[in-house]
Order: structure tokens, then C-alpha cells, then sequence
């Protein structure tokens, strides 16, 4: 998962240089299959896209492991932050490595480079005149002594309409508002229950206002030549449109970057404004030449990709800090935004157990490409979608196994019987293709097809691009049948070792433009075709290999040997979808109940 080897990545002159990254997740509790889908796997989708486009990518993640998330699962399992956040980071990258997502470097924010970065930039703001100093009203718990932060505390949302009585004294996860703790109607301390008061504290604030005219001449230059999805333009819109105020960076907390001012020693950043750092930091710590990826705009395109709760910390927050240093920083100009994935017939919360996490779908003995497909085909990209254990299987049966892989063992299976019956494993001549109607027909439409998917993956649609590819699998089911090759064999040998021809050299492209979405599976089929993948999985209009795709019978030579074959796919069948939906209904607390 993390490159660990070699020489580590940096911008190559002449190559397009796309740095990719992914919200990092908190590092406070397993990753959902919601969490995975707008965050990591989304992220891994565009970077395989650019490496197989033959694009130099950098794509790196980490846990998030500052703040009060991790400083509340700390008291709650009753050991250190940095105990925690070693225990959910070893978790976070098995499930990542688990689902196959190919990061350059994984890492963390609890580093001596997050400090140093973080404090870096800090002292720019402060040199710049971007930071202001306020006492502000806080929530002070007497039972606990001490300054409460703001997931420290939960209450009512004080937005009209929303009634959402366990919001955080951050953010309210039901409307999405962000909030100070003392806005919340009915406030109460999360670890003794009890009931705080307010008391006065001195902070530090970033001067938003002040930046405002900086900050909306990035958004409009970048939302115009970048690509932002219409979530992320209408979010950050509606945050301009409602003013921006002075942001506090600073919490009353132990486990964070310290605060490198004498008034401020005993005080951390704000985890706002230090998590997006982290991107930088993971960065320093996979190179030490990080600045060529950080510091190089006109030389590196960044693509962030997240849930749409983060866009404000990305679009708003974090381009104001890094302007703020006045820094000639790699600013994003692409940003992936997904709306919410809820399960069955509710909504996944980390926080209450609900839904199905990483380790449960690797229990479930469901290979991860299955899992990567159902959840990129039904990516949230415009609007909440559902996960349903029903809409898996048909998903799985219906199009992975009956389309996808019903082509390809039909068209490998019969290339490997013995001559007589096929062609004893080795791929025919197929001299007559040019003037071949049904394969000249094909060629042009997977042509057309191929050509709509680099426009969509382009673009980060890859719902869509996703859809164009299983489409180039229906198109070939359609060659098989229309051209009734089991007939032609006797009939008209010619023409049908045309139709193997052009048929194997389809089941490669499909290799090919499937592997951001289903790696594994495009290793498996490149194996069958007995090619290696690490020279083959290539589709870079450098090498010219868009334009050899529009005759896919010259794409795998004549008389070359094919490997064994066996089903991709096998049926995911009713009682075994029946007994999933049961085991992981309810709260992770009420299936351990029932285990017991």
C-alpha cells in the first residue's frame, strides 16, 4: 500500500504531475464502508486512472490523529491518545490494504513534521498580520476542571428545523452546520454528563474577513479552470454568501501542535487547522523533497477528494491559511465531493456502530473487488445513495458475473479447448478483420465507448466512467451472439478466429479500464491471457495505445499461448445475502449482544 521502496516520487518537467489526496480519515474507530467510498477509494480510482494513463502520480493519505476524537477514545478505552492512535492507524491501513488501495505513502499527522510544518505556517500568519487575538467564551466543566473542546461536548442543534439533540459542539452531523459549543441549546459535558458553565479564555483567531479578497479570487480561478463537483462549488458558495468570520485555530487541549507563542504554550491548534496540513507533513515524510510537489503550482495539479462535511475545511479554510503565508503554494484546483452513502434503511455512524465497517467486509469472504464495484457503481456523486445487501447481489450477479465475466470465460474458454473443438489455447490469425462488417462495426463503437470514458475519468466521473466500461462488456456479449461463433468454427473458420481475435483483444481492454475499479480482477484476467500485468496494465496516449484500441484484434498477437482459465465470478446466493442483512443489522453493541 505504501511505496516503502525505491526512490521516492517527485515532479518529472515535461509529465503531467498529479499529487492526489484523500480526506484523512480520524484515526478514532474503523472506517465504514460510507467513509471508504467518499474518501480513500475514490481518491485510488483517479490515481490508478492516472497511472495507467501514464501520468507521474503521487497519491498520499493518513490518519488524522490529533484533537478531541482521539482524546474522548482515549477515555473511553481507558489508555493514552498516542496508544490510541497506534491502534486504529494498524487498523485503518489493514483495511486499506485489504481493499487494495494504492497509496504512495500512508502515514500520520502525529509527526515532528506536522509540528514543524504546522508551526511554519503559523509564524507567517502571525508575521503577515493574518491572526487576531480574542477572549471568547468557552464551556468550562467543574466536575472535570477543566476547558471543554468542542466534541467535549453535545446538545441540541440550535439551527431552526433540525432537532438534532446529540450534536457536537463542533458541527452538527444532521444539517452539517458548523458550530461553536456555546451555541448548542441544552449543553452537557460527554464525559460526566454533568452540566457546564461559561466561563472567558484567550484564543487566537484567523482573520478570514481580512483574507476574503484573496480567497474568493482562488475560488473563482480555480472552480473555473479546475474541475469542482457541483457539491463542492454550491457548499463553498453558501458560505461566502454568509460572511466569513474570524476562525479560532486555538483549543484548550494536551494531545495537538503545540502553540510556539509564550501566551499561548499551554493551548494546541485547532484540529481545522492543522489536519489539512497534514497533507503536506505525510508528504515531508515520504520525501524530503516535499516541496517539489508543494511549492510547484505551476507544475503540479492537486485533486482532493472527500466527503461533502469537509468541503469548507478545503475550499474555505485551508487555500486562506496557506495565502495567508503569502507562499507560493500548490493550491487544489480539483475537488471530488461525495454526498452521503446510508445503510439499509438508516445511516452509517461511526459513533453508534451502524453499518458495515472494513474488518466486516473483509469477514464476509466477498473478494474486494466486488465491494470496490458495488460501491463506486453506486457512488454518491450528486446525491445520498443507499447501500443495501440486496442491491449487492443483484449488482454482483447481474453485471459482474452474467456480463462481465460470462464474456470473458466464454471467449478465453473456447480459445483454450483442443483443436477440433477451438484452438488448444493459442490465439488464431485473423487475417480478414479489416474487412470483417460485425468486427469493423465493434471496433467502432468500443472505439466511441473508450473515447467517452477518458472524457468522464478526465473529468472525475467515475460512476459514469465505470458504466462506459461494463458497457464495452455488453457490446462484446452482443459480438458473441450476433456472430454465433460456435457455428462459424465449422462453418467459416476464418471468420471465426476473426471473432476470437478481435473478442480476446476486447477482454484486454476491459483488463485494462477496469483496473482503477477492480485491480485484482484485471491481474486475474491478465494472467488467464498469460501476460504480466506490470508491463501490460497501460493505456497512455504516449505510447500510442488509445489509437491501437480502435483494432482490438491486433491488441494480443496471433499464436500466443493463453494461461489457464476459471471463472471469475461465482453467484452470491440468497441465503448467504439473508444471513449478512442479519448479522450486521443493527449497532456493532447490539451484534455483539446477539454473538453472546
Amino acid at each position: 500500500m505504501s511505496s516503502g521502496k525505491g526512490e521516492a516520487k517527485v515532479p518529472v518537467a515535461g509529465r503531467r504531475n498529479v499529487l492526489v489526496t484523500s480526506a484523512l480519515p480520524y484515526v478514532n474507530n474503523v472506517p465504514h464502508l460510507g467513509n471508504i467510498i467518499g474518501c480513500v477509494l475514490s481518491a485510488d480510482v483517479f490515481a490508478r486512472y492516472c497511472r495507467l494513463r501514464g501520468h507521474n502520480v503521487l497519491y498520499v493519505c493518513g490518519t488524522d490523529e490529533y484533537g478531541t476524537a482521539t482524546e474522548n477514545k482515549a477515555i473511553e478505552e481507558g489508555c493514552s491518545p498516542l496508544e490510541i492512535c497506534d491502534k486504529y492507524h494498524a487498523i485503518h491501513k489493514e483495511v486499506y490494504e485489504w481493499f487494495n488501495i494504492s497509496f504512495d505513502h500512508f502515514g500520520r499527522t502525529s509527526t515532528p513534521q506536522q509540528t514543524e510544518i504546522c508551526q511554519s505556517i503559523f509564524h507567517k500568519l502571525l508575521d503577515n498580520n493574518w491572526l487576531s487575538e480574542n477572549t471568547m467564551q468557552q464551556l468550562y466543566c467543574e466536575s472535570c476542571q477543566r476547558f471543554l473542546a468542542d466534541r467535549f461536548v453535545v446538545g441540541s442543534c440550535p439551527m431552526e428545523g433540525c432537532g438534532n439533540d446529540t450534536a457536537r459542539g463542533d458541527q452538527c452531523d444532521r444539517c452539517g452546520r458548523l458550530l461553536n459549543s456555546t451555541e448548542l441549546i441544552d449543553p452537557r459535558c460527554k464525559v460526566c454528563e454533568g452540566i457546564p458553565v461559561v466561563r472567558h479564555t484567550d484564543h487566537l483567531f484567523l482573520e478570514l474577513p481580512l483574507l476574503e479578497e484573496k480567497l474568493e479570487k482562488y475560488i473563482d480561478e480555480a472552480s473555473a479552470t479546475g474541475s469542482w463537483s457541483q457539491n463542492a462549488v454550491r457548499i463553498t458558495d453558501a458560505w461566502l454568501k454568509e460572511g466569513l468570520r474570524p476562525r479560532c485555530i486555538t483549543r484548550d487541549l494536551k494531545w495537538g501542535v503545540p502553540v510556539p507563542h509564550e501566551k499561548y504554550k499551554d493551548k494546541v491548534f485547532y484540529v481545522w487547522f492543522d489536519a489539512p496540513i497534514g497533507y503536506i507533513s505525510i508528504t515531508a515524510c515520504y520525501t524530503p523533497e516535499w516541496e517539489k510537489w508543494w511549492k510547484n503550482p505551476e507544475n503540479v495539479e492537486l485533486y482532493q477528494f472527500m466527503g461533502k462535511d469537509n468541503v469548507p475545511f478545503h475550499t474555505v479554510m485551508f487555500p486562506s491559511a496557506l495565502l495567508g503565508t503569502g507562499e507560493n503554494w500548490t493550491l487544489m484546483k480539483n475537488i471530488s465531493v461525495t454526498e452521503y452513502l446510508n445503510y439499509e434503511s438508516g445511516k452509517f455512524s461511526k459513533t453508534k456502530g451502524i453499518g458495515v465497517f472494513g474488518n466486516d467486509a473483509k469477514a464476509t469472504n466477498i473478494p474486494a473487488d466486488v465491494w470496490r464495484y458495488y460501491l463506486l457503481s453506486n457512488r454518491p456523486e450528486a446525491s445520498d445513495a443507499v447501500f443495501t445487501w440486496g442491491g449487492l447481489q443483484i449488482k454482483h450477479n447481474n453485471e459482474l458475473l452474467k456480463n462481465l465475466g460470462n464474456f470473458i470465460y466464454r471467449v478465453l474458454s473456447f480459445i483454450a479447448k483442443p483443436e477440433g473443438a477451438g484452438y488448444g489455447s493459442i490465439i488464431p490469425e485473423a487475417p480478414n478483420a479489416d474487412i470483417h462488417p460485425l468486427s469493423q462495426s465493434l471496433a467502432e463503437t468500443v472505439g466511441n465507448l473508450i473515447q467517452q470514458y477518458t472524457d468522464a475519468m478526465d473529468k472525475v466521473k467515475l460512476k459514469q466512467g465505470l458504466k462506459i466500461a461494463m458497457a464495452i462488456s455488453s457490446e462484446g456479449n452482443a459480438y458473441l451472439q450476433e456472430s454465433q461463433f460456435w457455428k462459424l468454427y465449422q462453418q467459416d473458420p476464418a471468420s471465426c478466429a476473426t471473432v476470437m481475435k478481435t473478442s480476446v483483444g476486447v477482454v484486454y481492454l476491459l483488463a485494462c479500464l477496469l483496473e482503477p475499479f477492480m485491480p485484482s480482477f484485471s491481474k486475474d484476467v491478465l494472467q488467464q491471457l498469460n501476460l504480466c500485468p506490470n508491463e501490460h496494465i497501460s493505456f497512455a496516449d504516449e505510447k500510442g495505445e488509445s489509437d491501437k484500441a480502435k483494432r482490438p484484434w491486433d491488441l494480443i498477437p496471433s499464436n500466443h499461448r493463453i494461461g489457464k482459465i476459471v471463472p471469475l465470478f461465482t453467484e452470491l446466493k440468497d441465503d448467504a445475502v439473508d444471513s449478512f442483512r442479519e448479522t450486521f443489522a443493527g449497532s456493532q453493541t447490539e451484534r455483539n449482544a446477539r454473538a453472546n
